[in-house]
């Protein structure tokens, strides 16, 4: 079992760096977690205090009781907890010409509908080409800084989707035939990472900053000149 990265550690919480293609709880069918794993770690059962979807990559805080669980439930909700992600999408969200903007649209999760907020700066833009049987497509390629306003279960992936932005590699709510155009070019998982936390909240870091993974790292090398 290969160790979860612990980025910052207090008598309340972890602040860990998820790895690609671990799922965060377990369950039925679930092979592997990172509450069963993290766990096992740790020495003690931890409380898992908001998610990542089991391919996106990045900071996640997980508490090491339920007081503390229910204490960062609500200091993420009230907004003193800012979570940023970067994203490679084949598609720019519209924003005037500016490079940066808001998304506001209504989201259905559980069976429940809700409003949701996502802020974003374009980065870079780029474009890759693909041999098809017509010839040469080529696609374009846009890293996007975002920041949630609102934290609804898969929010950017089902927002940008609707903004004609999807991100690169999610077959799930993205553009599956781009997809499978981007796997000649290499791009197979998909390019989220939720890379740092501001916070507003006594004892703990201002922000915590990590690399992007070491997949989304390749995309950027390769075709954006990083």
């Amino acid at each position: 079992m290969e160790r979860i990265s612990v980025l910052f550690e207090n008598e309340e919480i972890l602040v860990v760096n998820k790895p690609f293609g671990l799922a965060v709880q377990g369950g039925k069918g679930v092979g592997r977690s990172l509450d069963d794993e993290l766990s096992a770690q740790e020495g003690y059962r931890v409380h898992l205090v908001h998610r990542l979807d089991k391919d996106t990559s990045g900071i996640l805080v997980v508490a090491k009781n339920a007081q503390s669980a229910a204490n960062w439930t609500s200091l993420i909700g009230s907004g003193l907890v800012k979570k940023q992600y970067m994203a490679v999408c084949t598609g720019e969200p519209y924003s005037g010409g500016t490079g940066k903007g808001k998304i506001e649209t209504s989201v259905t999760a559980h069976g429940k509908v809700q409003s949701a907020l996502t802020y974003f700066t374009v980065e870079k833009r780029t474009s890759v080409a693909v041999e098809t049987e017509g010839g040469l497509k080529k696609i374009p390629l846009f890293l996007l800084k975002l920041e949630l306003g609102t934290g609804r279960m898969h929010q950017l992936r089902i927002q940008l989707a609707g903004a004609r932005s999807p991100i690169a590699a999610d077959d799930q709510h993205g553009d599956f035939k781009t997809n499978k155009l981007l796997r000649k070019a290499g791009i197979k998982k998909l390019q989220l990472a939720a890379v740092c936390l501001n916070l507003k909240v006594p004892g703990v870091p201002e922000k915590i900053e990590i690399p992007l993974p070491f997949h989304m790292q390749e995309t950027l090398e390769k075709y954006f000149g990083y």
